[in-house]
């Protein structure tokens, strides 16, 4: 009998990925005119609110879905495509180099990667085709109506519950969750992080610090180019305070 195969399980956007892939694919369908010019400026309101301490990381999160559902009505899966086509060879290497090194650890030992991010899931394959190239991606997946337009609505977030879709994906590919690693940094994450062996809260949100400090989960901090894994110092009783 053939062993099973063990799973690595990724967020992408402030785990993978330096940025927001979700943030960058809203500004370039504006450039490319799918969207309005004034939605470049209600951007940078919103992540300048978020790096002012004016809301959370998931506000945040948040006003990106909402702002893409308002605007995505009306336009054309091509238009996505393009702008994603436009944004994933610009900014695909500004990437963490934490998870570059799990990534490279992992494929070397024969892991299966998946990847489930609540960004479009568009942007999330060109991401994965022209570098990532992980085993299967999952992503945000927009309705489209007769036409082949976007009504707004979202017929699959995969934010919502990210663990019921690693289950079930484990489950239809005979993957082993035993010996699994899961690598996360908020909330969204965390119920896919309860499923794994290994689950590493990485640069994590105050949610999930506080989740990962109670459960006991391996914590790691990525500043400039140099890693931090403060999961030892926790145990020992220091007090560690990380600012989202």
């Amino acid at each position: 009998m053939s062993k099973k195969k063990k799973l690595a399980i990724f967020d992408i956007d402030g785990t993978i990925f330096r940025k927001n892939l979700h943030f960058e694919l809203i500004n370039e369908l504006s450039w490319i005119g799918a969207f309005p010019d004034s939605i470049r400026r209600k951007l940078t309101e919103v992540y300048s609110g978020w790096l002012a301490h004016e809301g959370t990381y998931e506000d945040y999160r948040r006003a990106l879905v909402d702002l893409y559902s308002e605007h995505i009505k009306g336009c054309s899966e091509e238009s996505v495509r393009e702008a994603s086509r436009i944004v994933v060879p610009f900014h695909m290497k500004r990437t963490y180099i934490f998870a570059e090194a799990l990534i490279k650890k992992f494929r070397k030992e024969g892991f299966h990667l998946l990847a489930v991010s609540g960004s479009p899931l568009e942007i999330v394959e060109e991401y994965n085709e022209k570098y990532l190239k992980f085993d299967f991606v999952y992503g945000s997946v927009y309705e489209q109506d007769e036409k082949g337009l976007y009504t707004g609505a979202a017929s699959f977030e995969p934010s919502k519950n990210k663990g019921e879709i690693v289950k079930q994906y484990a489950y239809e590919h005979k993957i082993d969750l035993a010996g699994s690693y899961g690598i996360g940094d908020t909330e969204s994450d965390e119920s896919f992080l309860r499923l794994v062996e290994h689950p590493i809260a990485f640069n994590p949100n105050s949610n999930l610090l506080a989740t990962a400090k109670k459960e006991g989960w391996r914590i790691v901090v990525e500043k400039k180019d140099v890693v931090y894994d403060i999961t030892q110092c926790l145990k020992a009783g220091e007090d560690v305070e990380i600012q989202d």
